[in-house]
């Protein structure tokens, strides 16, 4: 019976070790992949797959130069502009120009009559503006910093942490909201975004920030960006009434170009319904009143964000009852070269109306598309209710 659990013993042990070396080895690799794609590693390794590529072409262009013809060699070239250093590309450069030698000799052609695989001048330049080509797309990634496999995926890491800033946070029984986001141009980037956090005692305050940055799409992403993760920073950490005073301030901190941003801030109690809506040089809200089923503009007074110090903002004040809704919206919504405010937002609540029965459910990307669908500006529209 020892002897038996003596050998359990050993045996349990064997296969705990060969467990955590697999696990070491399956870490190593999982690691090593990520820094290669993040961009982290030696290109030794594509390095070596494209220098073993530029003689196998040429083999295939003097064995069967109607199928491979000599220009083929800038597939190597272009694909080492994507992945190699610009140090790397130097040695793969010099391996082509071998290969085009070595082809120039070897097919003799002056005696072929079809001119198939015929190296001409012609083919000389071809392929030594592919690799220009890709000796700039390489410097430029040096010189960024950014690695083409990397490059991509933090766009995309960017894009998703503005949608994280601008989700909403759940509301309690009795409050629903809808939101809408559209960059002009289908573009994936918008200078539009929203921030929004529950404050105060036992979080029954909602704080929430529609922010519209000077520009559009792309032209004004990176600063969207920055903003939305300085306002989120802002938000909850300073009394309501001090928040826009201090993105006021650091707006002008950045002495940006384009420096200009409209902001509206809405200050809601939960509990009450009460709330206090104050804005920076943003278009006004519209608020719907269950009662009468009218519409009404909520204009609160306030320069732009981001043009001179010391600016002061007055605030308006509403209360949301059982049935209202407050729709907050950007400018690129309502207003167009040939549309003014005022009847761009006639249209919106006239749209809008067509939503009482359902509550107002799904309705903020309906309501985008069929009052702002082909409009070349980013769009935003924010809807806040109460059942």
């Amino acid at each position: 019976m020892a002897e038996r659990r003596r050998r359990l013993s050993a045996a349990t042990a064997r296969s705990h070790q060969a467990y955590k070396a697999w696990h070491r080895v399956r870490t190593n690799l999982r690691k090593s992949a990520v820094d290669y794609f993040r961009g982290g590693a030696s290109d030794w390794v594509a390095l070596a797959g494209l220098l073993l590529t530029v003689p196998a072409l040429a083999c295939a262009t003097i064995l069967t130069p109607l199928w491979c013809a000599p220009e083929a060699l800038v597939l190597p070239l272009i694909a080492g502009g994507l992945l190699l250093r610009p140090a790397s590309l130097l040695a793969l450069y010099a391996a082509a120009a071998i290969a085009l030698m070595v082809e120039s000799l070897l097919l003799r052609p002056w005696e072929l009559a079809d001119g198939a695989g015929r190296v001409t001048p012609g083919t000389i330049l071809v392929v030594a503006a592919a690799g220009l080509s890709g000796l700039l797309i390489a410097q430029f990634r040096s010189r960024v910093g950014v690695p083409w496999r990397r490059g991509g995926t933090m766009l995309f890491d960017l894009r998703e942490r503005i949608r994280v800033q601008s989700k909403l946070p759940k509301l309690p029984a009795g409050w629903h909201h809808e939101m809408a986001l559209r960059p002009a141009g289908g573009q994936s980037f918008s200078g539009d975004f929203v921030v929004a956090a529950r404050t105060g005692p036992e979080r029954r305050t909602l704080e929430l920030v529609l922010t519209d940055v000077s520009g559009k799409g792309m032209d004004a992403a990176s600063r969207a960006l920055l903003l939305s993760g300085a306002f989120g920073g802002l938000l909850g950490s300073l009394p309501p009434h001090a928040f826009l005073p201090a993105a006021n301030g650091y707006l002008l901190r950045q002495s940006w170009e384009e420096g200009f941003a409209t902001s509206v801030h809405l200050v809601l109690d939960l509990d009450s319904g009460d709330y206090e809506l104050l804005s920076a040089g943003h278009v006004p809200a519209m608020q719907l009143n269950a009662g009468s089923g009218k519409w009404e503009e909520k204009a609160a007074e306030g320069p732009l964000l981001g043009v001179y110090d010391g600016a002061e903002f007055d605030p308006v004040k509403g209360t949301l009852r059982r049935g209202d809704v407050l729709m907050l919206f950007t400018d690129g919504l309502v207003e167009t070269a040939d549309r003014d405010l005022t009847e761009g937002m006639d249209r919106l609540a006239g749209e809008a109306d067509r939503y009482v029965a359902s509550s107002f459910h799904g309705a903020a990307w309906h309501l985008i598309e069929s009052v702002a669908r082909d409009v070349n500006d980013d769009r935003a529209l924010l809807l806040i209710c109460r059942d």
